[in-house]
């Protein structure tokens, strides 16, 4: 039997040891949280800081291949181990996104359409970049940025002010795009194949994820086919194996990359129902070295991400045990408002039904 290593124990791990466990797969978590949410469904765990070397080697021997669900594992010591032990992703997707304007570059070169962007480095380098940019648009922290933190919307030279804060470490100027929504590509690639889930639109609140709906409605099947096969050549000619999300701005027919995560990602938790198979499946397919499966639509879905401020309505949803609902909680020691605390899966439901059935039973 298999062993996945899993360098995080959050949502993330627990849905993929979850799975991992349904495809005979054994897995083992490090995280720094000994409540870790990952630790209830994996074979062992490891209770250690990420940039524990010793502990993330002992992850490695443990394990027949090693994966992350966590961006900012430090690469000083991730990239030695990579080149010791069955990291089959790679160092190389994680470095990429994990400095906007990095990632920005590599997406420009390979194919994807961007806004247009600068680096930021202090006030006059500011200026210097609204001036190649131009007004609206958006300073954001270069790292560690997440969930609309970390980043300030320029509208006019009185809002320079507001972005000094931001300023006090590396950051990247983008243009704002205008965009009518916003989408989400996964992909999982083992290096012959590329599988791609089929589309959603993404619908957000106070920067968060909110809801992902699936079709999106206004995506026509012209557009969706370009943007899953700029997708499948971005990967491939970045050499990436494994599973990646790139969020889309869309805008009638074109669409800009915003930002990308070699990890399964919120807006793709409506496969484990909603598709024939799911982002979770496919990667440890990956990792244990089996074929991938294409996936396929079962029926307009919609995921219904939960905060702090909805898992009491959450867990009320779960005890009616609603036909075509699938109530998802992680597990989590603390609730907090903003913290997410699960998802709900509506099976043949689109977001005409969703708002008129659903939408009410949650905090507006």
């Amino acid at each position: 039997m298999k062993t996945i290593g899993i360098i995080g124990g959050g949502q993330l791990g627990l849905m993929l040891a979850q799975e991992a466990r349904r495809l005979g797969v054994r897995t083992v978590a490090l995280d720094p949280a000994a409540d870790a949410s990952a630790f209830a469904a994996c074979d062992g765990r490891i209770v250690a800081a990420y940039d524990d070397a010793a502990a993330l080697e002992e992850l490695c021997r443990q394990c027949d291949a090693v994966t992350y669900e966590f961006e900012n594992v430090p690469g000083e010591v991730l990239i030695p181990l990579a080149e010791r032990y069955n990291i089959p992703q790679g160092f190389r997707p994680l470095y990429d996104s994990q400095d906007r304007l990095r990632e920005k570059r590599n997406a420009r070169a390979h194919g994807f359409d961007t806004p247009d962007f600068a680096a930021v480095d202090g006030l006059r380098s500011l200026r210097d970049a609204v001036a190649q940019v131009g007004y609206p648009c958006v300073l954001k922290t270069r790292t560690l940025g997440y969930d609309g933190h970390g980043q300030a919307v320029l509208r006019s030279e009185e809002d320079l002010a507001k972005a000094l804060p931001l300023l006090a470490v590396p950051c990247i100027l983008e243009a704002f795009v205008d965009f009518d929504y916003e989408a989400s590509l996964v992909m999982v690639a083992d290096g012959e194949k590329v599988v791609t889930f089929p589309v959603g639109r993404n619908i957000h609140r106070d920067g968060i994820l909110d809801l992902c709906c699936v079709p999106a409605q206004e995506l026509s099947p012209g557009l969706e086919q370009r943007m899953r096969r700029t997708g499948e050549s971005f990967m491939r000619a970045c050499g990436y194996t494994g599973i990646l999300a790139v969020e889309l701005f869309v805008k009638g027919d074109r669409f800009w990359f915003n930002e990308m995560a070699p990890r399964p990602h919120n807006s793709g938790h409506w496969t484990i129902e909603g598709c024939t198979t799911n982002q979770f499946r496919e990667l440890v397919r990956y990792l244990a070295g089996l074929p991938l499966e294409e996936p396929r639509l079962q029926a307009p879905t919609v995921m219904k991400n939960i905060l702090g401020r909805d898992l009491e309505a959450a867990e009320r949803l779960a005890a009616e045990r609603c036909e075509g609902v699938f109530v998802h909680l992680y597990g989590k020691s603390e609730s907090r408002p903003e913290r997410k605390m699960g998802h709900v899966t509506f099976v043949g439901t689109d977001a005409a039904d969703y708002a008129a059935r659903w939408a009410g039973k949650f905090v507006q």
